[in-house]
């Protein structure tokens, strides 16, 4: 079993967060010797030297890079291992993990080989580290949408253990519904729906997530807070937002935690949680995100229970197990006196 959880911050959920953005410079550096590829930086250090990103563009193409390493089965067991130990230290209890097999089948890596080594670790990840794991497959925006379809008839067809799908990369110029036929095959195969909207892009294309894709859950959802009747919607049914504040600011999509719309959010009553993103290109794992936002906000005890109870409702859990964690949150809470 992994170590207990820290006391000094909430149990969470972590719902959004790419697997293949968990990589390591380390470890990167060890998959790359291991698999003969040649990384295009000396060594660890000057890759974590080049974490200084103009735009969301700028960040997948070295995130493109790095994932370069991720050859094998094993390469990606150890991974999801490396990512679950470094959750649990920070607290989090479950998490919703996104991986993107369209990255790695262009690198000509097996779907099998990808999807063998993810499901290997989670579908011991409580037993072996005291955290509760789904899986979600996430499609890349700017490629068409027929190869997503088709990636997705693929994990389909071998019965891969995912529970939902997500829709990610470079949100300029690519709307949601692009991908509707998509959405509509997973939720006739009874899959969850998520998607990133409103990082990049305007308030409608957040509408248009939930609205064509008929997404249950937001992924950053920055721009929502620039159409008053759309936050009025997403308080009223209680949509959940997975928000990535210090991603936002590494990423330039706002200037300063200070000038994020997180607090705006929790004013309006939305269904809003923090999470990591690609949490070592950031420089802050999810409990590092809780203390950023902490500190930039003065959240009381209340109020950060109040986003660690939201990442459990958030989840695509069953109602149960989300019962019991909200449980462990209110025991947190009232623990502070």
């Amino acid at each position: 079993m992994a170590d207990p959880v820290p006391t000094s911050r909430p149990p969470r959920a972590e719902l959004h967060v790419h697997l293949e953005g968990t990589l390591e410079p380390d470890l990167a550096f060890g998959l790359a010797a291991r698999n003969g590829v040649t990384l295009p930086y000396s060594g660890p250090e000057r890759l974590r030297a080049a974490y200084e990103f103009e735009d969301l563009q700028s960040f997948l193409d070295l995130y493109t890079a790095g994932m370069s390493a991720l050859r094998t089965e094993a390469d990606f067991a150890e991974l999801t291992r490396a990512y679950l130990v470094r959750a649990v230290r920070a607290g989090v209890r479950h998490a919703e993990i996104s991986f993107d097999p369209q990255a790695h089948l262009a690198r000509g890596v097996p779907l099998e080989a990808v999807v063998g080594g993810i499901a290997g670790v989670l579908e011991r990840s409580e037993a072996d580290l005291g955290i509760s794991t789904l899986l979600i497959a996430a499609f890349h925006r700017d490629r068409d949408s027929a190869d997503a379809l088709d990636v997705l008839e693929r994990l389909l067809a071998m019965a891969a253990p995912i529970v939902g799908v997500g829709l990610d990369n470079a949100e300029a110029g690519h709307p949601p519904g692009l991908f509707e036929a998509v959405y509509a095959r997973a939720a006739r195969a009874g899959l969850r729906l998520t998607a990133h909207a409103g990082e990049e892009g305007p308030a409608a294309y957040v509408r248009e997530a939930l609205d064509v894709l008929h997404a249950e859950r937001i992924d950053h959802g920055l721009s929502v807070v620039q159409d008053p009747d759309l936050v009025a919607r997403v308080v009223a049914q209680q949509i959940p937002f997975t928000v990535c504040p210090v991603s936002n600011v590494r990423l330039r999509a706002v200037p300063s935690l200070a000038e994020h719309p997180l607090p705006a959010m929790m004013e309006a009553g939305m269904l809003v949680s923090i999470h990591s993103d690609d949490p070592p290109y950031f420089g802050a794992y999810v409990d590092e995100v809780d203390d950023a936002v902490t500190a930039a906000y003065g959240l009381t005890r209340d109020q950060r229970a109040a986003l660690a109870a939201a990442s459990f409702r958030g989840s695509f859990l069953a109602p149960a197990r989300v019962d019991a964690y909200l449980a462990e949150v209110e025991a947190w809470r009232t623990a502070g006196g």
